[in-house]
């Protein structure tokens, strides 16, 4: 296995249990990785939960439990719901870890011997809930004429002693990497992070004495990190950093940070303008996602439609909820679901089309062909639909998929089974049998060979549904990878076993809506 690939998404903060915007950006993640997987190329996943700053110290309080005990069980709650929806990680990285303390001081010594970490007061306007500092500038005024930030957050105006970072040093270099074909996506984050620059930057205040729940500042008594260089800190961490060990010399500079569009500041500009000081590669890519909404609307606690993402992977199916996530949503903008739009999506194109094609297309040669598989001669119709097929399985999916343009590609890949369904009509096997048994027998196993290559193909996004599938053909979980597509001889090779195929079980049941969904 060769061409190293090292995927992150933002680590979660957990001052409260998971919400469907974490399990959004995690799933995302996890089809690229298995995607690239199949790609045969060598993955490193990592996920996991930023749990210092002065916002879990606060909720620690409320709770009357300490921050540790806080993180501890949220932690957990985020691990939990990500091994319920079947997120292959390779490290879930907690940064109250030992070695993570280890590589964030690192880091900041790195900084500090470049000369980039001086010793002032800051004061100005600071949101708790972001975890971020803001310019009077960026300010909006809410009811009553509360300060806001941009993300509508209230902030509040503080005073104390700081370590500042020299990221007015960087401006041009920052500039230069923004500017660099391919850096930050989509193309309206860029725009917002060019502006952002091109503004002029302050030093960044990056230490806090107001609080002690975080790492500790190299050879100082009381101040502790700001919570976004501990936090950055993660993707070195979970390589080694700061040893020379083989997996950062394999991984690291990473190939994406995916995250949310709310944090683009922090990947695309502190976090380059840290490493550039510490003398280290920056990473490849930053993918700003868009939002996801419930029926249009940000869940909020006081709108009492936060959803538990783990209800939904129980109501629906974790595959069926991966699929709608990345199939009804254009990656990168704003997006909107409920439970109607879960149902009618998956019904329509995984139960009705996909799923309907396998169950009877094997049902068919269970019944009319006693299950046997046989070589034999294709039509000019059948080569057209394969041609199809392989088209939309060898280059229309991951042409899309290597874009991170998900929706696109399963919309090429559901345009494939729609021809096969067309193909079904069209052909009517269920009539050649007392007419043409050879030609029935060559349609279905048309279907057969386009059915084998669609699963494949969708296996990052329905991992679980797609092995059923390949199951039911006999194809070896040895024989499922991309690269397999291009094997011209696995069918002949299958025939040669001696393979029948069983009576099918439906793989994509319909889906009802759930009692006491709202509709």
């Amino acid at each position: 296995m060769s061409d190293p690939y090292y995927i992150t998404t933002a680590i979660h903060y957990p001052n409260g249990k998971p919400h469907i915007g974490h399990a959004y950006e995690t799933i995302a993640a996890d089809v690229l990785a298995r995607f690239h997987r199949l790609r045969g190329r060598e993955v490193r996943f990592q996920t996991g939960t930023d749990e210092h700053g002065l916002k879990m110290a606060q909720k620690a309080r409320e709770l009357g439990m300490t921050p540790r005990a806080l993180a501890d069980e949220m932690s957990g709650a985020f691990r939990d719901l990500f091994d319920r929806l079947g997120i292959t990680y390779d490290r879930f990285i907690r940064t109250t870890d030992e070695d993570h303390h280890r590589a964030s001081q690192a880091i900041w010594q790195a900084m500090a011997a470049k000369g980039d970490i001086y010793l002032d007061r800051y004061e100005g306007w600071y949101s708790i809930r972001d975890e971020a500092y803001y310019d009077e500038s960026e300010l909006t005024e809410g009811e009553g004429g509360e300060k806001l930030s941009p993300q509508g957050t209230p902030v509040e105006w503080t005073e104390e002693e700081t370590w500042f970072f020299r990221l007015s040093r960087y401006q041009d270099q920052l500039l230069d990497l923004l500017k660099s074909p391919g850096f930050l996506e989509p193309e309206s984050r860029l725009n917002e992070m060019v502006s952002f620059v091109e503004g002029g930057l302050r030093d960044l205040s990056i230490s806090r004495t107001s609080f002690d729940w975080g790492v500790k500042v190299p050879d100082s008594d009381n101040h502790v990190m700001y919570v976004w260089v501990d936090a950055l800190t993660n993707y070195l961490t979970g390589l080694g950093y700061p040893d020379e060990t083989d997996n950062y010399s394999k991984f690291w500079p990473a190939n994406l940070h995916l995250i949310g569009k709310d944090i683009v500041r922090f990947h695309a500009v502190y976090w380059p303008a840290f490493l550039m000081s510490a003398d280290l590669p920056v990473p490849q890519k930053v993918f700003g996602h868009g939002f996801l909404l419930n029926r249009g609307q940000k869940e909020s606690k006081s709108l009492g439609n936060v959803t538990d993402p783990g209800e939904l992977a129980d109501n629906f199916g974790v595959d069926n909820l991966r699929y709608f996530l990345l199939r009804e949503i254009a990656f990168g903008q704003d997006g909107s679901y409920s439970p109607e739009a879960i149902v009618t999506r998956c019904n329509a194109e995984l139960a009705n089309s996909f799923g309907n094609l396998a169950q009877r297309t094997l049902s068919m040669i269970n019944k009319n062909m006693d299950g046997k598989i046989e070589a034999f001669q294709s039509a000019p119709e059948d080569d057209a639909l394969l041609s199809t097929v392989r088209e939309a399985t060898r280059h229309g999916l991951p042409g899309q998929f290597e874009k991170l343009a998900f929706s696109a590609g399963i919309e090429e890949w559901i345009k494939a089974v729609y021809a096969c369904n067309q193909y079904v009509d069209e052909q009517a096997p269920w009539g050649l049998k007392k007419t043409d048994p050879e030609r029935m027998k060559a349609v279905l196993q048309t279907l057969f060979l386009a059915i084998r290559d669609l699963a494949i193909a969708i296996q990052p996004v329905v991992p679980e549904k797609a092995a059923a599938v390949l199951d039911q053909l006999g194809i070896p979980e040895n024989q499922r990878a991309y690269a397999d597509l291009e094997d011209a001889g696995w069918f002949d090779a299958l025939v040669e076993t001696g393979f029948t195929v069983e009576k099918p079980t439906p793989v994509f049941p319909r889906l009802d809506m759930p009692e006491g969904a709202p509709a």
